[in-house]
This record gives C-alpha cells, sequence and structure tokens, in this order.
C-alpha cells in the first residue's frame, strides 16, 4: 500500500525502474490520481530547490525527471480530465543556428514535470515556426526560445533577438509570455530584446513558467 510520500521519495530519490510500480500501488490504494500527480509536481519542485541551491547537479535532475514522467505515464489513463498539462501549453525550440539540444531538452523535461504539456519544435528553428506553433495550437500560454553557447554565438544571439522581436510583432502576443534561455543569454539582453522573462537553468524555468501562467 503506497503512500504519497512514497510517491514523492521515489521521484525525489530518481529510482525510474520502482516509480512506475509505486504509482500503481498508490493508485490501487485508493489514492485521488490527480492528488498523485501534484505530489509527484511538488516532488520536482523539491528537485528544482536543491538544484538551485548546488545540493544536486544535472544528473540527479535528469533522473528524478525520469522518474516523474514513468509515473505520469501510468495516471494518464486515470486522468480523463486534461490535468497531465494541467498549467497550459508551452512551445519551445532552439533558435536558428542552434544546433544544441541537451540544455532544451532538460528544460521541457522540467517544465513537463510542472505539470505543463510541451510542444518541442527541435532544434534549428526559424522564427516562422514559432509563430506557426503559437497559431496552430490553442491555448499556448508561453513560447520558450533556447539559445547554445557555441562556435556560432555570433549567429544565435541575433537569431533570439529576431525570434523574440518576430513574436513580439504577432496579434497574439498579448495572450502570450515570452521566456529565453541559453549559456551565452543574460537578464540585460532579455530586456534589451523584449522577452518577458530569462532563467539560467532548467529548475528555475521551470519555476518561472508556474509564476507566468499564475
Amino acid at each position: 500500500m503506497a503512500t504519497l510520500k512514497d510517491v514523492s521519495d521515489i521521484v525525489i530519490a530518481g529510482k525510474a525502474k520502482k516509480t512506475a510500480g509505486v504509482v500503481q500501488d498508490a493508485l490501487d490504494s485508493g489514492l485521488d490520481p490527480k492528488e498523485i500527480l501534484n505530489t509527484m509536481i511538488d516532488a520536482m519542485s523539491v528537485v528544482g530547490d536543491r538544484f538551485s541551491r548546488n545540493e544536486i547537479f544535472v544528473p540527479e535532475m535528469l533522473v528524478a525527471a525520469k522518474a516523474m514522467k514513468k509515473g505520469v505515464d501510468v495516471l494518464k489513463p486515470h486522468l480523463s480530465d486534461g490535468s497531465v498539462g494541467a498549467m497550459g501549453k508551452m512551445v519551445m525550440g532552439t533558435v536558428a543556428g542552434d544546433l544544441h539540444d541537451i540544455g532544451k531538452n532538460l528544460v521541457i523535461m522540467m517544465i513537463e514535470s510542472a505539470g505543463f504539456e510541451v510542444i518541442d519544435l527541435g532544434v534549428d528553428v526559424p522564427k516562422e515556426k514559432f509563430v506557426e506553433a503559437v497559431r496552430e495550437n490553442p491555448g499556448v500560454k508561453i513560447v520558450g526560445l533556447s539559445a547554445g553557447l557555441s562556435a556560432l554565438l555570433t549567429t544565435t544571439m541575433p537569431a533570439l533577438q529576431e525570434a523574440v522581436e518576430y513574436l513580439n510583432q504577432q496579434d497574439f502576443r498579448k495572450d502570450i509570455k515570452v521566456m529565453v534561455g541559453g549559456a551565452p543569454i543574460t537578464q540585460a539582453f532579455a530586456d534589451k530584446i523584449g522577452a518577458d522573462a530569462y532563467t539560467e537553468d532548467a529548475a528555475s524555468a521551470a519555476q518561472k513558467a508556474k509564476e507566468l501562467v499564475s
């Protein structure tokens, strides 16, 4: 008979192979699926806080996010009300010229763990594709753009600026928030190009995303 504490502990510990069994046990014990989901989201907040304080590092955060994903897979059939993704939809991609996806993928795992449905556009995304994705997916609340640190720094920074400026010209701009991140980006640069938020790592990105839609 698994408890909510068991669910929380297994996610924080990042025991992906055991998570599905514990979540199933919790369901079999009669616990509310939505309560189990919220417990896992809270557990990922704990993981994010520890990461922000440098108590754990990227590998530990990754295994916790993987454990959460396994648990969500068990819950999905029991959550027909759409509470997986209850925080809303987010479009995510790296800007034109950036072929790196490790940082983006980590951010997506943390954002999904915070309760968002993420539409992943992949890498090297032209500015037009970000706009298309918003138009094609009603209910998008946030667009996340990532620019990596690479030899192409001179192209990814202007590409990020162009993409944000292009989003800022759209009629739907008042209905969405624009988040930017990536190794070369600073708060000053984010302010200059007209983004709503800048975060320096995946854990703070998840926290900021929740703040932007609340």
